[in-house]
């Protein structure tokens, strides 16, 4: 599928795919789909920067690529790597069979046939339905000499194989970055990129949210899950709920059937909100109930 030719376009395409977004944040996709960009998306956990990188491949009918960062990762990791196994198996095979010609052996072990494509190599592969997707996840776990390794490799778009030469991309992926700053990425690979902060919606762009992500829920019960949930986001907790909780919540409560929001059932449902203990604790007691009757009196007509 080609890529949209307007913000408006774009903006459908995502809705059509179940993401809800603002003009903004439909406005530097464009850009990124239209100048071939990669866009580097900021934000905290669970406001849907993974998401738009699956609603991008759904919605473009391109293959998703994804390199999961982790700290640790090297260029090795997250390019190639070589099927250690087989070549053990091949190099037996071959003594056996006495053919085993060092030069020979050599070149057949270290061909295409023994190579393990990992994300970026994979990525760089041509495909008929167009470019894939790549989304390079929580890039702030990884450290800097990974971001400078990525840095060349998203300017060329190729990478090197020091016994296969230099594969590059015929057509550069469309590249999805997301970072729940943990820490700061460099300057240098930002600039590379288009930025865009990624923050939690207002009500009503999460009522459309959850109308798209969990339709069966009423909306009454809708309208009092995202209202308490926006209230326990001023609360000082360790890790705020975001839009992913949300929706987890929403469908919690469906499944026990719950027709309205009381303090017993927040109570016995905090988990799916509130990951922390501690955070989990501050809302015990009278704590859930007044959250409850602030979130509702947000809701009373003026």
């Amino acid at each position: 599928m080609q890529i949209p030719q307007s913000i408006d376009a774009v903006q459908r395409m995502l809705t059509e795919q179940g993401y809800v977004c603002g003009r903004a944040l439909a406005t530097v996709v464009f850009l990124s789909l239209k100048l071939g960009r990669p866009l580097f998306l900021e934000g905290e956990a669970g406001v849907g920067k993974t998401e738009i990188a699956k609603a991008l491949a759904a919605g473009l009918n391109r293959r998703l690529i994804r390199l999961q960062c982790y700290e640790g990762l090297d260029a090795a990791s997250a390019v190639y790597e070589w099927n250690f196994p087989a070549q053990m198996i091949a190099i037996r095979t071959a003594e056996a069979q006495g053919s085993a010609d060092r030069d020979v052996l050599n070149r057949e072990l270290f061909s295409a046939d023994f190579l393990v494509e990992r994300p970026l190599l994979e990525a760089m592969r041509p495909d008929e339905n167009g470019a894939p997707v790549l989304l390079i996840d929580e890039l702030d776990r990884t450290d800097e000499p990974f971001e400078a390794f990525l840095l060349e490799a998203l300017s060329d778009f190729q990478v090197t194989i020091p016994e296969l030469g230099t594969i590059k991309a015929p057509e550069p992926p469309v590249v999805i970055l997301t970072s729940n700053r943990t820490r700061e990425v460099h300057d240098a690979l930002k600039r590379r990129c288009l930025y865009h902060w990624v923050d939690y919606p207002d009500f009503d762009r999460e009522i459309e949210i959850l109308k798209a992500r969990a339709p069966e829920a009423a909306e009454t019960l809708s309208r009092e899950v995202v209202a308490f949930v926006q209230s326990l986001r001023t609360e000082d907790l360790f890790k705020k709920p975001g839009v992913a909780e949300t929706i987890d919540w929403a469908k919690c409560l469906l499944a026990l059937d719950v027709i309205s929001l009381s303090p017993e059932v927040i109570a016995d449902t905090l988990g799916a909100i509130l990951k922390y203990q501690d955070d989990i604790q501050k809302l015990q007691g009278s704590e859930a109930k007044r959250l409850l009757d602030q979130a509702r009196a947000t809701l009373e007509p003026a």
